[in-house]
């Protein structure tokens, strides 16, 4: 450990002198969520050495830091339910350490006692089998059913349930990393990566560019390789490679056309990940290496926007990331801006508009439902989790305000503006604030009379541009012509659902109306299109949510089977409200007591709290 750390810290001057963009300690912005100190020291680079135990379901090793001394006594870390074994400084001597007390958001402080020349401590510890960052899955839980399988999800603020860190994205790391797993399984990571399992179990990682803590991701388990190019490629079960690698042949275009906006590729590598069926998100952007949901493997290509917009995050959010989660928007509202544009680069305009559209539904869906105050762009998480304000708001509203931007100013202007913005801040933290300053002097020259109401005010900004699509203009009229047909008693024939895409067939399922359809209706739309045995979870969310709020019984086995085996969040939270909304209480219990064990913790936090559940 000593040997390495040392090499490490020789390559982090390196990388120090490179990266002189990145911010010092002697400006940084305070979270609300994090305990650490950033102006009294900060970590500048993490070696891990850790060992999984499945059996146990821990991880076990010790996380050394080299970091920045601004004159400080102690070195504060992030800690969420850790064991702390001890505290080792440069020359091996213990030093003493404190853990304080609980905060039941932010877990608890690790205060490290320093002299004011230290810059390199070593913390041994080990995690709870219930971190809430880490998810141990059975082999039943994953797609071959032959092997268990760990995956970690850091953001927001989990990292620190399995790694002590300064856990905020007002801090960059660079790290390396020792992992000892069971020798029939594969360890990555967003990091440089194998390509093939080890004799030994033992692997070796390396990321050499600066991440946000958040950004550091573990997988565990029977994973292989298909390289798409010569920078893309897939991993995933084996059961699952060849399908994935088909699903995702476009990598590679895609990676090109973001370079022909805003940049090259910062990252080198850009690998997808395709995990098991009960990860919580549809992706995340880890750098390198991106954690997708299998359920956008449906065998027509129609889903792939979700790479696009974790590939989006490799400049907006991975290269400039936002400095608290008060201004998240920064991160996903850029990202989401670019998604579109790279997929109407590579798939065209309808395409874009399509996505667009069924984005400002989903907006619409969030703004109804979320607490106002979290209807902002900027927000206060002060004394909140990150996940209480997690919506469509950051994402669709941030959309669109930069589309207002851009048809304000022009979209030639627009992009020379922003590849300028991420040139000029790559490998640094943004807020709000900072962003607004650099606007008004590289794009609006001064000009700021929407600022006010697009990101600080809550609800809808006035005079916003609603998004169109003219295929979905096409998929009402097939709508309204089918309930039309019912209503004149035209017997149901069965139709081919492949005439169409699938974000035309969510946008045709979404114009059930609850309060103009009847469950006639539906049986009839069932009758033609065969939507309650669909294997597309797009259409299957879409579908299931209008028959629980109609309480047409046929989709109660089907839905509840794909409640008991998807765990992405976007799907579970619209159904169980859904059934608690049509007074189907019952039933979404009697489904989430068989389904809860296979949710991560990011699942079951939101939904115990909506159901009323306790473990």
């Amino acid at each position: 450990m000593q040997k390495i750390s040392l090499i490490a810290l020789g390559v982090l001057g390196l990388l120090w002198s490179c990266n002189k963009q990145t911010s010092s300690t002697t400006d940084e912005v305070k979270d609300s969520q994090s305990f650490a100190d950033l102006a009294k020291a900060k970590i500048k680079h993490l070696s891990w050495d850790v060992t999984t135990d499945f059996d146990k379901k821990i991880i076990i090793g010790s996380a050394q830091y080299a970091f920045e001394n601004n004159k400080a006594t102690k070195l504060i870390l992030d800690t969420e339910k850790l064991t702390i074994d001890s505290v080792v400084l440069a020359n091996g001597q213990k030093t003493t350490f404190e853990l304080g007390a609980l905060d039941s958001i932010k877990g608890r402080a690790l205060e490290i006692a320093i002299a004011e020349t230290d810059t390199l401590v070593t913390v041994y510890y080990q995690t709870s089998p219930d971190a809430n960052a880490l998810q141990w899955l059975e082999p039943q839980q994953t797609n071959d059913k032959k092997h268990p399988f760990l995956l970690t999800q850091g953001q927001a603020i989990l990292t620190r349930s399995y790694i002590p860190i300064q856990d905020t994205p007002g801090v960059r790391i660079t790290y390396d990393a020792t992992v000892k797993v069971p020798k029939d399984l594969m360890a990555v990571m967003s990091a440089v990566n194998p390509k093939v399992k080890t004799a030994d179990g033992v692997y070796h990682f390396t990321m050499h560019q600066p991440l946000a803590p958040y950004l550091i991701a573990l997988a565990v388990g029977d994973i292989v390789y298909q390289p798409i190019d010569e920078r893309t490629g897939v991993y995933a079960e084996p059961g699952m490679l060849k399908a994935a690698a088909w699903e995702l042949a476009d990598m590679g275009k895609m990676v090109n056309a973001a370079e022909k906006l805003y940049g090259d590729y910062p990252w080198e590598q850009f690998d997808v990940l395709v995990l098991p069926p009960s990860f919580p998100f549809g992706g995340m952007e880890n750098p390198r290496l991106t954690f997708a949901t299998p359920t956008i493997i449906v065998g027509d290509r129609s889903l792939t926007n979700l790479v696009a917009h974790e590939l989006a995050h490799s400049w907006s959010g991975n290269l400039v990331t936002n400095s608290t989660w008060d201004d998240f928007w920064v991160n996903e509202g850029f990202t989401v801006y670019f998604e579109r544009r790279i997929m109407e680069e590579v798939e065209g305009k309808d395409y874009a508009d399509m996505i667009s559209v069924i984005g400002y539904q989903d907006l619409e869906t969030s703004m109804r439902l979320i607490p106002e105050k979290y209807t902002s762009l900027k927000v206060d998480m002060t004394n909140a989790n990150p996940d209480d304000a997690f919506s469509d708001v950051p994402y669709d509203k941030g959309y669109l305000f930069l589309k207002m931007l851009e048809e304000r100013y022009g979209r030639e202007k627009f992009d020379a503006f922003l590849k300028k913005y991420f040139a000029e801040h790559a490998f640094q933290s943004m807020t709000t604030e900072k962003f607004v300053a650099y606007m008004k002097a590289n794009l609006t020259h001064g000009e700021d009379d929407f600022v006010q109401e697009w990101i600080y005010e809550t609800g809808w900004p006035k005079g916003l541009k609603k998004p169109t699509s003219k295929l979905f203009d096409l998929a009402e009229k097939q709508f309204n012509q089918d309930i039309a047909d019912h209503a004149a008693a035209k017997a149901p024939a069965k139709k081919d659902v492949k005439e169409k895409s699938t974000n035309e067939w969510v946008h045709y399922i979404r114009l059930i109306d609850p309060k103009k359809n009847t469950v006639s209706d539906l049986a009839y739309l069932d009758a033609l299109y065969n939507f309650t045995n669909s294997h597309n979870p797009e259409i299957q969310c879409a579908w299931y949510e209008k028959a629980f709020l109609l309480k047409y019984d046929k989709v109660n086995g089907p839905a509840k089977d794909f409640l008991v085996h998807v765990g992405r969040r976007k799907f579970l939270e619209p159904l169980y409200y859904a059934l608690k909304d049509s007074d189907q209480m019952p039933l979404a219990l009697d489904i989430y007591k068989a389904a809860r064990p296979n949710y991560h913790f990011v699942a079951r936090n939101s939904l115990d709290s909506y159901l009323n559940f306790k473990p």
